[in-house]
C-alpha cells in the first residue's frame, strides 16, 4: 500500500445524506460495471488489460495508495518500460525509490484510461502472502475521475463519470478529507475516548491499525490488556506488530464493539502521526455498501449484508507464504500455540485438517475458529511431520 505524500493538519467532519443533488450540474453518467474477487481481510482484486498484453493482470483496488503502480516482476516479464522518477515512497516496513512506466493503458471492461504513468515496485511479497500474482495497485490515479460504487454483496463496481449524483436515501455521507488518500474522524472508546484522523485503506486486509505513537501518546488503551505478536506485510516488506482489540469504534452513527486492532511501532511514519492516528482497514470497511466521489469530497456508505459479520479474534502465531508452488511457514512467533505444538520456520505445508488443496486462502479461514483444534502435515527435512494445537484468541 502507498501512502504519505501529504500531512493533514486540520479536522474533517460528516453529516447525514438524504439523496443529495447539486443544482446547475450535469449529471454523473454511468460508464461500466465489472466484477471484483475478495481475499484475506476483504481486500478486493480487479483484473485489467495493460496496453496490448492479451493475459489480464491482478490488481488490488486500494484508496490508501497514492497512486497507480505495477509490480517489477510484472514488467520484467512483460518488457515493460521504465525510468528512474526521482521519488521515493513509503510503508509500514520501509521507504524507497521507484521507477516510472510512463504514458500507458490500462482497460476495464467498458472502460479504457489513457495516459497513466505508473510507479514500479517489488510486490512479490503481497503475491506470496494471498497465494496468487499480484501485478499492481489501483489507487489515486483511477479515483480522482470517477464515482466508483462498490457492492460487497454482488461483488460488482460500477463507475460513473464526475457530476451530480442522488445517493442513497438512507446510510450516511462522509465528508473525508480528501489529498491523495481519504482521511476520516473516527471516536474510538478503550480505556479513554479519543476522536482522531485516520486513513481509509481499502488495500488493507485487516480492520483497524493504530501507530504505536498514537497509542502511548493517548493512552487510549486499557493496560490490563496483553497484546499478542504477529507478522504482517505490507510495502517495504515484512514487519511484526501487535493485535488487541479496542472496545469501540464510531464511524459516523455506526458502531462496533470490540474490534481487532494492530499497533504498529511506525519508524517510517506510513500512518501520518501525529496528524492521524493511523488505518480503517477493509475487513470493516466491506461491511458497508459505498461510494467514493474524490470530486466531491464525499463517501456515502450504506450498511450491508456483512454488517453483523463476526469480527476474526483467532490467534495461532504463524504466518504461511505461497513461495514457488509451495505453502511454507515463513513466520512462527515464540509461546504461541503454533510454537508450542512444535511448528517452526520453513515448515513446508503439505495439509491442513485433511485438506490437501494447497491453497493459503483456504487454509487461513480454516483457522479462525477460535478454539478449533488444527492439525498441520509438514514436511521439514524431507520427511512428514504431524502437529496440532487449538486456535487461541485476542483479549
Amino acid at each position: 500500500m502507498i501512502r504519505g505524500f501529504f500531512l493533514i493538519s486540520f479536522l474533517l467532519t460528516a453529516c447525514f445524506s438524504y439523496g443529495q443533488e447539486i443544482k446547475n450540474e450535469q449529471p454523473a453518467k454511468f460508464i461500466t460495471k465489472f466484477h471484483f474477487r475478495q481475499l484475506i481481510g476483504g481486500v478486493m482484486i480487479v483484473q485489467g488489460r495493460f496496453n496490448n498484453i492479451e493475459a489480464p493482470l491482478n490488481f488490488i483496488l486500494d484508496t490508501g495508495s497514492g497512486a497507480i503502480s505495477l509490480d517489477s516482476a510484472t514488467t520484467e516479464e512483460f518488457h515493460i518500460p521504465h525510468v528512474p522518477s526521482g521519488r521515493t515512497i513509503s510503508g509500514i516496513a520501509g521507504v524507497r525509490e521507484v521507477d516510472f512506466a510512463k504514458n500507458n493503458r490500462l482497460t476495464f471492461p467498458g472502460l479504457t484510461i489513457d495516459s497513466l504513468d505508473f510507479y514500479i515496485n517489488d510486490y512479490d511479497v503481497l503475491t506470496s502472502v494471498y497465494g496468487e500474482k499480484i501485478d499492481g495497485i489501483i489507487g489515486y490515479s483511477f479515483f480522482k475521475s470517477f464515482i466508483v460504487k462498490i457492492d460487497f454483496d454482488s461483488l460488482i463496481i460500477e463507475v460513473y463519470s464526475p457530476g451530480s449524483i442522488k445517493y442513497p436515501r438512507i446510510g450516511f455521507l462522509l465528508h473525508p478529507l480528501f489529498t491523495a488518500l481519504p482521511i476520516q474522524p473516527l471516536i474510538i472508546k478503550d480505556e479513554r475516548t479519543i476522536n482522531a484522523n485516520f486513513y481509509i485503506d481499502t488495500g488493507a486486509g485487516l480492520c483497524f491499525l493504530i501507530s504505536k505513537q498514537f497509542e502511548e501518546d493517548s493512552s487510549v488503551l486499557k493496560h490490563r490488556r496483553k497484546p499478542v505478536s504477529i507478522q504482517v506485510q505490507g510495502l517495504g516488506g515484512k514487519k511484526h506488530m501487535m493485535l488487541t482489540i479496542i472496545n469501540s469504534l464510531q464511524l459516523g452513527p455506526y458502531k462496533f464493539r470490540r474490534v481487532p486492532t494492530n499497533i504498529l511501532d511506525d519508524e517510517f511514519n506510513a500512518t501520518s502521526y501525529p496528524f492521524l492516528g493511523g488505518v480503517i482497514g477493509n475487513d470493516l470497511l466491506r461491511r458497508f455498501n459505498m461510494t467514493i466521489n474524490y470530486a466531491k469530497q464525499e463517501i456515502h456508505i450504506l450498511p450491508n449484508s456483512h454488517f453483523n459479520d463476526e469480527f476474526d479474534y483467532s490467534y495461532t502465531g504463524l504466518n504461511m507464504n505461497y513461495v514457488n508452488g509451495r505453502i511454507i511457514l515463513d513466520d512462527v512467533v515464540p509461546h504461541s500455540p503454533a510454537y508450542k505444538s512444535g511448528l517452526r520456520r520453513d515448515d513446508i505445508v503439505i495439509a491442513v485438517n485433511t485438506n490437501f488443496s494447497n491453497d493459503i486462502g483456504i487454509y487461513k479461514n480454516l483457522m479462525q475458529t477460535v478454539g478449533q483444534k488444527i492439525t498441520f502435515l509438514i514436511s521439514r527435512k524431507g520427511e512428514p511431520k504431524l502437529f496440532s494445537f487449538r486456535v487461541s484468541h485476542i483479549y
